[in-house]
């Protein structure tokens, strides 16, 4: 299976342009937003709080709405939440919107994006199969890593010259785009279940198989791996260095997820990634270990970039391997569990490193969430390891 070979698939497209636009506008709109309540509170808390409400209602969005995608018609739901949120950002341009209303249109938007997640993640298992899956999954791994960064760095240029107001308004826009993309090109699927029937179903499929449990807590030490990124502004001063080396820093487990999501789905087979997924979780948290040496600014990407590659590697087979043990009635669910949970875990990560940075500093604070992030992984490993053996991944 080819990358050729899925970009081909119709639908698989539909969905991943709809996805890049999305994205693009996304990191947009948290420029945006950041200029815009800054230069109206001079607040860095403020900003800050912000800047937290662009991630952290997902979770609730995910965890008590990703459901809809399993009593509705998928490409419905996704419809209906990337027009809501378009008019939610609209509301959101209009200049001399209250910061507290700003704050409240934006939870809300943020809240829309679990279940637009879990329905999207569903969907793509129904639209892509077997080693497609995981071939999908990392394609979209790799776009979303480089929309965020592409997304970051022409955000910072464009609202330098637009205003923030019309930086919004082309967020909404891209939600608009969304929405049509995956309306036309998305075939219509009846719902997988009837109402009332997913809800309890996925609740047992989740908690109750300790295969998905232990993918979960596997897939949820991504919050210490992000230790690098969250530490890159202490970790660079430490180093001597400005502006520019956090910026280098920031990009080097970005940089290092794509090259390992595409070395791995190329250069390995399919049972031999399911067999490495614990592997390589243990693997991702060993370059953090040396966190406290501080080598000079090439090696400390060195290091960063290997951990972004180990931990992309395992979590694109990860979401395939998850996402097949649910039962179709429950898997919108089940996926937004597992994705909202990711990120709400890299924030707290980063906010649990970054008061541990505070009193030992940037890189030890890295070597320690290295050693917990190993420590973890390995129990969860032996335990993937054996509980493979005995219940093998179910075909698709």
């Amino acid at each position: 299976m080819t990358y050729a070979a899925v970009l081909a698939v119709h639908e698989f497209r539909a969905m991943w342009l709809a996805e890049l636009a999305s994205i693009l506008g996304d990191q947009l709109a948290r420029v945006a937003l950041a200029v815009l309540v800054y230069d109206r509170t001079a607040s860095a808390g403020l900003t800050g709080l912000t800047y937290a409400l662009s991630y952290l209602p997902s979770m609730a969005g995910g965890l008590l709405l990703s459901g809809l995608a399993d009593r509705y018609p998928r490409r419905n739901v996704m419809v209906v939440a990337d027009v809501a949120r378009g008019v939610l950002v609209l509301l959101m341009a209009v200049p001399g919107t209250p910061l507290w209303l700003l704050c409240v249109l934006l939870a809300a938007l943020t809240t829309l994006h679990g279940p637009f997640k879990a329905a999207q993640l569903a969907l793509l298992n129904d639209v892509l199969e077997g080693e497609s899956y995981t071939i999908g999954l990392a394609i979209r791994h790799m776009t979303i890593q480089a929309a965020q960064l592409a997304g970051f760095a022409g955000g910072g240029a464009l609202i330098a010259v637009l205003s923030p107001s019309l930086g919004l308004a082309l967020d909404a826009l891209t939600f608009l785009v969304s929405a049509a993309l995956v309306w036309g090109g998305v075939t219509r699927r009846p719902a997988p279940a009837p109402r009332g029937r997913g809800e309890a179903g996925v609740k047992w499929s989740v908690w109750k198989d300790p295969g998905l449990v232990v993918l979960l807590l596997l897939a949820w030490l991504c919050g210490l791996h992000v230790a690098p990124e969250a530490l890159a502004a202490p970790y660079a001063d430490d180093l001597g260095q400005g502006a520019v080396a956090v910026g280098i820093l920031m990009a080097a487990d970005p940089a290092g997820s794509v090259i390992g999501a595409f070395l791995f789905t190329r250069l390995l087979s399919e049972p031999v990634r399911i067999r490495l997924i614990g592997v390589l979780a243990v693997v991702a948290g060993i370059p953090l270990l040396f966190g406290f040496l501080y080598l000079p600014l090439l090696g400390s990407v060195a290091l960063f970039a290997i951990s972004g590659a180990f931990s992309m590697a395992y979590h694109t087979q990860l979401g395939a391997s998850f996402a097949r043990r649910l039962p179709d009635y429950g898997r919108a669910r089940g996926l937004g569990v597992l994705s909202t949970g990711v990120t709400t875990v890299q924030g707290a990560g980063a906010l649990l490193v970054g008061v541990v940075a505070d009193r030992v500093g940037a890189g030890w604070a890295i070597t320690l969430a290295g050693a917990a992030a190993v420590l973890l992984a390995i129990p969860c490993a032996f335990t993937w390891a054996r509980l493979r053996q005995e219940s093998p991944e179910p075909a698709r």
